[in-house]
């Protein structure tokens, strides 16, 4: 008896796996775009959460204009101290500069009238002289005063233009001149007085007499 042949396997196999295939890759491409999607959710969140940590970042971050004005500030506040400083010094001096000349005429004043004086009594010295050793002496103050040496230890400080103790200046006052140790004329002509009777005359010292 004739067995009835069955269909080769093969083709039937191949058809059925084949329609397997067909539709696992149907259902890949369908989950595909959903896949998709959501990747590009996750990368879009992800991009936003980045954008704004940048957009924070800039703006706690101060300008370079910004960050710079405390250093600016704090180098014009130390600018300032001796600008100041040097600004006062440059009044001081132009101060003294501006009396400068008529302290010089003062001082000239004083010491002609002197001289006149010490001509009359017959008493030797120059203009010169007399200016050297006084701008030497008291640098034309005629109150300054010597507070720190021994005669001023011994209670009796040099005064005036030539810087003159009172006994001295009492033992050597001259008459026609005030009888105060600090007045200009009497003190430069009291001085000439004494260094003619010691030195010869005040245009032989040139130190502490």
């Amino acid at each position: 008896m004739d067995r009835v042949r069955e269909p080769p396997a093969g083709p039937a196999t191949s058809l059925t796996a084949a329609r397997g295939e067909c539709s696992i890759r149907t259902s890949v491409q369908s989950l595909a775009p959903a896949a998709r999607t959501a990747r590009i959710r996750r990368f879009s969140v992800s991009g936003l959460c980045a954008a704004g940590a940048a957009a924070a970042a800039l703006t706690l971050v101060p300008s370079p204009a910004h960050a710079s004005e405390p250093a600016s500030h704090s180098a014009t506040a130390t600018a300032a101290g001796p600008a100041a400083a040097v600004a006062a010094q440059a009044d001081t001096l132009a101060e003294k500069a501006a009396k400068a000349p008529a302290a010089s005429a003062k001082l000239d004043k004083w010491i002609h009238k002197s001289l006149k004086i010490m001509k009359d009594k017959g008493i030797p010295g120059t203009y010169e002289g007399l200016h050297r050793n006084i701008m030497r002496e008291s640098g034309g103050d005629p109150k300054a005063a010597n507070d720190w040496d021994v005669n001023a230890q011994n209670g009796t400080p040099s005064k005036g233009l030539l810087q003159m103790i009172q006994p001295t200046f009492d033992a050597y006052h001259v008459s026609g001149t005030e009888k105060d140790l600090t007045d200009p004329v009497a003190n430069i002509t009291a001085a000439a007085n004494y260094a003619a009777d010691k030195y010869g005359s005040i245009d032989n010292v040139d130190s502490a007499y």
